[in-house]
């Protein structure tokens, strides 16, 4: 009698067309969770509770970035040990209060505490679905997955904020666009629960059939290296896994000051709360939408090039928002931050990917991820200073100029990782019978 047995994980998106489809409907959620509160807090902390001072308000933002940042950390080194299934569970277990905290919260500090679960919930879930994904894919259609991961997220993202914006218009600040967050929490915790499937084997069957560059470039990325020599190459050592972290850090600076400064800067011509709600929309919506081009563009003429110039052009975008003072040019603004975000956002992703080892991918995407979140944070209090004594122009116009030299530092520093497409072969399983 034969025993029936698992069959065995073959690499590539067509193979797991399925499983990689419910992956990217999983992290559509979890951006859905980041989207019912964008446009809705910063006009909550001024309508209902009577906050002026741009540093303070934006302390929710604060908290989220710390807080996602750190648990991005956790989650590469739990993902790598215990397996990536069980992290994401976890994480979406923390965002169940968080749509609750912020319907009854009587004052500032419970919606600071929602954003600390949330920023734990998305660091935890969003980097698990990003390896899970790069596990599935393996190294020739990295680019094009995390395209479509990050087009999914930041998507969600946009039509979540724009629904919160109609909802809080027909039906008030709350409870109406947090019960968004209510309905993403349950069918998550039912899809990861029930459908998604465990992919650490993908990752070793990648590892047993990895072969290093021909330059020789990575010869030091061996698979034994420790937690300390990982985060001291993704953060400082290694020229692209450290550029990317830098850039990376620098791309959510320009998230987490459009988080808790656009709302505000838009309320300024006095439009409604819908009107601010597609605002703020166009700029993740044009960057979810991107990613879908961006992502497999880069597997194609490869990496640096398009982060350089994504880059750029987000300096370029900010700067356009800062100039002007209406609805037409804000909208330009967000639309070209937009388009910059998606030439940058996937292929950083990307070339961890392509540097790191398949035996440490997961804790090098969490240490990426830890400087890129950051931003988050380094966003909101570096704009609320500027524009508690500058004004909101002004922060805006600090961050392009950072934004600039964030291009620089891409541009000299960074090379090339994407190896040529002949040599981007996934190892099938009898390869790694014969490696392993």
């Amino acid at each position: 009698m034969r025993s029936r047995t698992t069959p065995r994980p073959v690499l590539g998106l067509r193979e797991n067309a399925a499983q990689f489809s419910l992956l990217v409907a999983v992290n559509a959620l979890v951006g859905g969770m980041v989207g019912q509160q964008q446009t809705v807090l910063p006009l909550l902390a001024d309508g209902e509770f009577g906050l002026t001072g741009y540093t303070f308000i934006f302390t929710y933002v604060a908290a989220f970035g710390i807080t996602k940042a750190i648990a991005n950390y956790f989650a590469g080194t739990f993902s790598d040990r215990y397996g990536r299934k069980p992290v994401l569970l976890v994480g979406w277990l923390f965002a169940v209060p968080v749509p609750l905290m912020l319907i009854l919260a009587p004052n500032w500090g419970w919606v600071v505490a929602a954003n600390v679960l949330l920023g734990i919930n998305q660091g935890l879930t969003w980097s698990t679905t990003v390896v899970m994904k790069i596990d599935l894919v393996g190294p020739a259609k990295r680019g094009l997955a995390m395209g479509l991961n990050e087009a999914a997220g930041y998507g969600a993202v946009a039509v979540s904020s724009l629904l919160a914006g109609y909802l809080a218009q027909q039906y008030g600040l709350r409870p109406a666009p947090f019960l968004l967050g209510l309905a993403y929490t349950a069918l998550a915790l039912m899809l990861s629960g029930v459908f998604v499937r465990e992919t650490r084997d993908y990752a070793r069957l990648e590892a047993a059939g990895h072969a290093p560059r021909s330059d020789g470039l990575h010869d030091h990325l061996h698979a034994g290296l420790t937690n300390r020599q990982i985060a001291l190459e993704t953060s400082l050592t290694e020229p692209a896994l450290a550029t990317a972290s830098h850039a990376g850090l620098v791309n959510n600076l320009n998230f987490g000051l459009s988080w808790g400064l656009f709302p505000l800067l838009f309320a300024t011509a006095d439009l409604s709360p819908s009107r601010i709600g597609l605002l703020f929309a166009l700029y993740p919506a044009v960057w979810g939408a991107g990613q879908l081009v961006t992502g497999a563009l880069s597997d194609r003429i490869g990496r640096k090039r398009l982060i350089t110039a994504g880059m750029t052009l987000q300096a370029a975008a900010l700067a356009v928002i800062a100039a002007s003072a209406g609805f037409a040019g804000w909208a330009l603004g967000a639309v070209l931050l937009g388009a910059g975000t998606a030439m940058v956002y996937p292929t950083l992703l990307a070339v961890v990917g392509d540097v790191a080892h398949p035996v440490w991918r997961g804790r090098a995407v969490g240490i990426y991820r830890v400087w890129r979140d950051s931003g988050y944070a380094v966003g909101a209090i570096f704009g609320g200073i500027v524009a508690d004594l500058m004004g909101m122009h002004a922060a805006v116009w600090a961050a392009a100029v950072v934004t600039a030299a964030a291009a620089v530092l891409v541009a000299v520093r960074m090379y090339e990782t994407h190896p040529a497409p002949s040599r981007v072969q996934a190892p099938s399983a009898a390869s790694a019978d014969r490696t392993g």
